[in-house]
């Protein structure tokens, strides 16, 4: 597919990498990027060559926010028919890993792109905030729900309120990002880990992040029941069996991703 405000290339094997091009804006976030994002995204989803899936920016900024031109003008009632964020859905439905690979600034909707995403590697010159209140409305995306789920209350109180931009080592310190590199080998890091986690049998990958994203919303006695039922359903895999033969065998597993 081609595409106007997105890159989409293969850097290694079972890695897919989307890049965000808008560098005029910063790569602002507009329906269009999104769109063509979601559409990224899904093809990769579909693409059985395909274990992880990387998403960058630019050096100087993963996303400055979403295109506060195109909301400008915007009324509650048109918000609500158009219902754009209903979209992002789209993204929770993608079963592979995908990691944000973050440089510059990620603010807003970047921010929340960002922690979309199942892993953030990031340069040390990453900054990460929800600044929504200093033009009048909040975060919409998932900002005020997953900041504080990864960095806890009182922080995510003082970015989201005060405005405060986390650097990259206060993100790390946190957790709500990986790792930190230099500028010039985030995004080799976060494709290198992204071949690592393809290169894993992919059934149990996608079960995996299942049940840890399902940890989030049950209780300790439902997750431990939802990890266990995956914990079984792997029992019926090639890979399973496959696994287990090579580490009794003492030889390098050949996976089948069934």
């Amino acid at each position: 597919m081609s595409y106007e405000t997105i890159l989409v290339e293969t850097p290694a094997e079972g890695v897919g990498l989307v890049r965000l091009n808008r560098p005029q804006a910063l790569n602002a976030l507009n329906s269009r990027l999104m769109a063509e994002l979601f559409d990224a995204f899904a093809a990769f989803e579909r693409d059985e060559a395909i274990g992880c899936i990387v998403v960058t920016g630019s050096d100087k900024a993963f996303a400055a926010g979403a295109d506060i031109r195109q909301m400008a003008e915007s009324d509650a009632v048109e918000m609500l028919v158009r219902d754009d964020l209903t979209d992002w859905s789209r993204m929770r439905a993608i079963t592979k890993p995908i990691i944000a690979a973050v440089s510059g600034w990620a603010l807003g909707g970047g921010c929340e792109l960002a922690m979309a995403c199942d892993m953030i590697v990031a340069s040390e010159t990453a900054r990460f905030g929800q600044p929504e209140v200093t033009i009048g409305i909040m975060p919409g995306a998932g900002g005020t729900q997953r900041l504080t789920r990864a960095i806890g209350k009182a922080l995510a109180m003082e970015v989201m309120l005060g405005n405060r931009h986390l650097t990259a080592e206060e993100a790390l310190a946190a957790g709500l990002v990986n790792r930190v590199y230099p500028v010039e080998e985030y995004l080799n890091e976060a494709i290198q880990l992204a071949a690592r986690i393809a290169a894993m049998p992919r059934v149990a990958v996608r079960l995996i992040k299942d049940a840890v994203n399902k940890a989030y919303e049950l209780s300790l006695t439902d997750g431990l029941d939802y990890e266990k039922r995956n914990f079984y359903l792997l029992f019926g895999t090639d890979d399973k069996r496959e696994g287990m033969a090579a580490f009794i065998e003492k030889r390098t597993p050949q996976w089948k991703h069934r």
